[in-house]
């Protein structure tokens, strides 16, 4: 399959400013990548599912500080049929163990947020290939520390954006490359997502959801909910972010320069807390993140984003994507498109169907078969696959370190612009001006997605 058959025009090439694994990969005989996992809870799961499907990944260790999770992972492994990975528990700093190992690869990070830097940074001084969960880190300079780390180790980085291999987000992709949209002008994204019953959850109520957080809850919420209470922003950017960095040729010919957030009140949490049990505590606490934050991107080249956060009140699922050129317009919200010079009825909406079909990605057309039943409609196999490939052939991963930290950077970036008053902030440049030279890789042909 060669990139031709991507793109029309040639002017997405291979090339580029990346950085290269340097240190002694493979030392097994058998040429399977040898994956440590690093948190095995729910996320992590989903993971070690993905790896016990391939016959080119040997699980080798493990590490989560709850025997719980851990009892999941042994049972799930051995109904598969797969040998015990070593386990390795404790403290918080358990995982530096599973570094110490000579046959270890790669590691896969599905830890809460908090933890995500140190580990990326010392599995990467430990020579490893790192594939973290987002979000990258929870300041600015622990992105520019993953980023310095990344470069002087010559360790890739690559946030799992699974996101960015969603089939219809691809299609657009496709039809963008293709020149279908005409030059871009405006995009939109984000998490739009109801996750009450996700940061209340002791299992009890609501599809598994309830009203409690931190020790006495289930899942993420044992961790995730601080952030809601102690954060204003946009806390999770890289869902809308990931794919229109794409649309928009970012850190490759474009790069985004400023930005800024707004907040609205919180009330959702509280609400949904009260409803299913009145008088609780968690009804009366102060939660700081708003129940909608919006934030407006600057792109050098001249393109506006919007990205909005919304996972507080009730609503269906919705990334929320809008694709806008001098041609056409795709808005996923509506599941309609409009390509004006090909439009059968003026001014009329289309459905999307159709477009997405004629123009579904090659890489989707290729591999439909083997994400058939992976997680979140197959966009989990493309994620894990593209991070494998990766490793196995020595070579970047197609997210590579300064696409993963200039998509989750928004974050603190969206805190600092809200407690300063809606202030504008300006865009760390990741990539220290080579962003003007570096050619687009991503889903440009199948030798590693």
């Amino acid at each position: 399959m060669k990139r031709r058959e991507f793109i029309k025009n040639g002017a997405l090439a291979t090339a580029g400013f990346t950085i290269l694994p340097a240190g002694s990969l493979f030392a097994s005989s058998t040429g399977k990548v040898r994956l440590g996992y690093i948190g095995v809870g729910a996320r992590g799961m989903s993971h070690i599912a993905e790896g016990a499907l391939r016959d080119d990944v040997e699980i080798v260790a493990v590490c989560d500080t709850q025997e719980s999770s851990l009892k999941i992972c042994r049972a799930f492994l051995s109904k598969k049929g797969k040998p015990a990975p070593t386990e390795y528990t404790g403290g918080t700093d358990a995982y530096k163990k599973l570094l110490d190992r000579k046959d270890v690869d790669a590691v896969i990070i599905a830890t809460p947020w908090q933890f995500h830097k140190e580990q990326a940074v010392d599995a990467m001084k430990a020579g490893k290939y790192v594939g973290c969960e987002v979000i990258a880190g929870l300041t600015v300079s622990d992105h520019w520390d993953i980023v310095n780390t990344s470069e002087k180790t010559g360790m890739p980085y690559m946030t799992l954006e699974n996101v960015c291999y969603r089939r219809d987000v691809m299609a657009a992709l496709n039809m963008v490359r293709q020149g279908l949209f005409g030059e871009l002008v405006h995009l939109e994204g984000g998490y739009q997502h109801n996750l009450r019953n996700v940061l209340f959850n002791d299992g009890k109520k609501y599809y598994g959801g309830g009203v409690e957080y931190g020790p006495k809850a289930l899942s993420e919420a044992q961790w995730r909910t601080q952030f809601n209470i102690d954060q204003d922003g946009d806390l999770y950017p890289t869902h809308g972010a990931g794919p229109i960095m794409h649309y928009a040729n970012i850190n490759h010919g474009n790069r985004f320069t400023n930005l800024v957030s707004f907040s609205s009140k919180a009330r959702g949490l509280a609400a949904y807390v009260e409803e299913l049990s009145p008088g609780h505590p968690n009804a009366k606490l102060n939660y700081k993140n708003g129940d909608v934050t919006t934030t407006m991107i600057n792109c050098a080249n001249g393109e506006t984003v919007l990205l909005s956060h919304d996972t507080h009140l009730p609503r269906p699922y919705s990334i929320g994507f809008r694709v806008q050129g001098t041609e056409g317009i795709w808005m996923d919200v509506n599941k309609s498109i409009y390509i004006e010079k090909q439009a059968k009825n003026n001014d009329a909406w289309e459905p999307v169907n159709t477009w997405f079909e004629k123009y579904d990605h090659p890489l989707w057309k290729k591999y439909e078969k083997e994400a058939v039943g992976a997680g979140h409609g197959g966009m989990d196999w493309f994620v894990f696959n593209g991070f494998i490939q990766a490793v196995k052939q020595k070579r970047q991963t197609p997210i590579d370190v300064y696409d993963s930290v200039t998509m989750s950077v928004i974050a603190p970036l969206s805190t600092k612009s809200l407690k300063e008053g809606n202030m504008p902030q300006q865009f760390p440049d990741f990539t220290k001006g080579k962003w003007k030279d570096r050619k687009q890789l991503f889903a440009l042909d199948d030798s590693g997605f």
